[in-house]
């Protein structure tokens, strides 16, 4: 009886499983792709007399420009974690894990790396943050998705068994031909009344 719990329970834990990786690697990347646009550091130079200060701030796409790519590439796969099933799945998940480690890496280069006078040191810890996010969602897609439901299960038709009765159409019309199509059988192929 307890097997038949765990039996039903599983695909509920499944879609649930699969919604929480999905929303980590969105977020994450998500999150990571919002931070590196903000102003990591602000440069301040003396010009001249009337403007003694100018401020130029720039941005963690301006410093590490490769990290909106990666932040781009974490959001369209935590998407396609939704459409993949089984195998591609799992290594998709290593992907998008890999790629939240960069992301990470990224963030965390800008909170130690000397990038000017002031550092806004929120906007790597944000990234750092998303990136972690991310990679987790990426772990849990690459150690467990195998098993997940993939996306439009229940829409797909299913397939009928092949009876007798239902076996290739006998010529009475369109209608029949489209659903000799639908059983998977080649409309084309008459019966031969001598087989039977």
């Amino acid at each position: 009886m307890s097997a038949r719990k765990a039996a039903q329970r599983s695909p509920a834990s499944g879609r649930r499983e699969l919604a929480y990786a999905v929303l980590l690697c969105l977020v994450g990347a998500g999150l990571a792709l919002w931070a590196v646009t903000r102003a990591w550091a602000v440069d301040t130079s003396v010009v001249g007399v009337p403007t003694p200060l100018v401020d130029e701030g720039r941005t963690g796409t301006q410093l590490l420009p490769w990290l909106p790519a990666l932040a781009l590439v974490g959001l369209a796969g935590g998407g396609a974690v939704l459409a993949t099933r089984g195998r591609p799945r799992q290594v998709l998940g290593g992907l998008l894990a890999l790629i939240g480690l960069m992301l990470a890496g990224g963030g965390g280069y800008g909170l130690v790396a000397d990038l000017g006078d002031e550092v806004a040191r929120q906007w790597p810890a944000l990234t750092l943050i998303g990136g972690v996010l991310a990679a987790a969602g990426g772990v849990l897609t690459a150690l467990r998705g195998r098993g997940w439901p993939a996306m439009g299960a229940r829409y797909e038709r299913r397939s009928r068994p092949s009876t007798p009765a239902q076996s290739p159409i006998r010529g009475a019309g369109t209608v029949d031909a489209w659903d000799a199509l639908d059983r998977g059988e080649d409309p084309t192929v008459r019966e031969d009344p001598t087989e039977r």
